[in-house]
C-alpha cells in the first residue's frame, strides 16, 4: 500500500524578486487568541523557488511543500492567481 503524503499549499503575495530562481512570498492569516477570542493577522516571509523567473513583486501565488532546494528554500511556486 502506497501512503502519499498531502502537500501543504499556501496562498501569497511575492514581495521580493531580486534573487535568481527565487521569490520571496509573504503569506498572511488570521489567527484566533486562545484567551481573549479575538481574530488578529499573522505574517510570515517563505522562499520559493521559480525556475524560469517569470513571477514579479505584486504577483498573487500559489507556492506548495517540497523537498529542500537550498538552505532555506523548501517551497516552489505553483501557479499565478
Amino acid at each position: 500500500m502506497e501512503n502519499k503524503l498531502k502537500k501543504k499549499k499556501l496562498e501569497g503575495v511575492v514581495v521580493s524578486d531580486k534573487m535568481n530562481k527565487t521569490r520571496l512570498v509573504l503569506v498572511e492569516r488570521f489567527k484566533k487568541h486562545p484567551k481573549y477570542l479575538k481574530y488578529f493577522k499573522v505574517s510570515k516571509k517563505f522562499k520559493a523557488h521559480d525556475e524560469n523567473n517569470e513571477y514579479h513583486v505584486g504577483d498573487k501565488v500559489i507556492i506548495e511543500e517540497t523537498r529542500p532546494i537550498s538552505k532555506e528554500k523548501r517551497w516552489k511556486i505553483i501557479s499565478k492567481i
